[in-house]
């Protein structure tokens, strides 16, 4: 029987390329996102099947396990992967979009995790993928909730990683640097800002490290060698430096 992969976040860009990589696995998929026509899109383009499940998850992400439950599936690998940002100075955010963010970012995968983590733990086998972000590895002036939702990611995925160790279950932690893809349109990004941060990487590079990492069971990932380095180097400095540094890399013209 074939294990089945829940993907949020699945009708683009690094979601889409897990769909595509899980499949080429083996995989049987279940695909949530809002835009039920790309869903289906992509479940037609799969080798594999593939169900899928248009949701909006800061809504109403507390109706998807029951919906998946329907299907008849057992989740054996959750890969939390929806999620937007907002750029701009705090102030100019509106509010709302701001909530909804950390809904989205933080709030759907505790939701998430809590309904599918218990089989996994059951039956001795399974795994979850969050994918957080380089951002939540310092505080971002201009990016200020995105950033600090990321960094909810990364720690809630870093404990649970510890507390199942042993279980079966593998808990890892995605944090890619720049990716082009549709994210810097939805968080309202200037078109020339993109590649503030070096060592952007396509969303197929990111998923096929994220894979393999998971595959070895460690604990985080950051694809894509040159944001490593680039991390590695400023790591050091003072965090009074570092957002000096981050003000001036993310400060809109």
């Amino acid at each position: 029987m074939r294990e089945t992969a829940l993907v949020t976040g699945a009708s683009s860009g690094i979601g889409e390329q897990f769909a595509h990589q899980l499949a080429a696995r083996g995989h049987t998929l279940v695909l949530v996102a809002r835009r039920a026509e790309r869903l289906e899109r992509l479940a037609a383009e799969l080798p594999t099947d593939a169900h899928v499940i248009p949701c909006d998850l800061a809504a109403d992400a507390a109706s998807l396990p029951e919906r998946v439950a329907e299907l008849g599936v057992e989740v054996e690998l959750l890969v939390n992967n929806a999620g937007f940002g907002t750029s701009g100075p705090f102030l100019e955010h509106d509010p709302l979009r701001d909530a909804e963010q950390v809904r989205l970012n933080c709030e759907a995968i505790v939701t998430l995790t809590h309904a599918f983590l218990p089989s996994m733990v059951e039956r001795g086998r399974g795994g979850i993928i969050n994918v957080a972000s380089t951002a939540g590895m310092q505080p971002i002036p201009y990016e200020s909730v995105y950033a600090a939702t990321k960094a909810f990611a990364i720690s809630f995925t870093d404990a649970l990683h510890t507390e199942l160790k042993g279980s079966g279950v593998r808990v890892l932690a995605v944090n890619p640097g720049p990716v082009p893809t549709e994210w810097q349109q939805v968080a309202g990004y200037e078109r020339d800002r993109v590649g503030v941060v070096p060592g952007r990487i396509p969303a197929e590079q990111v998923v096929r490290e994220s894979l393999a990492a998971y595959d070895r069971g460690r604990r985080s990932v950051i694809p894509g060698r040159a944001i490593r380095w680039f991390l590695r180097a400023t790591r050091p400095s003072p965090r009074a430096i570092q957002l000096r540094v981050t003000e001036r890399l993310y400060r809109p013209r």
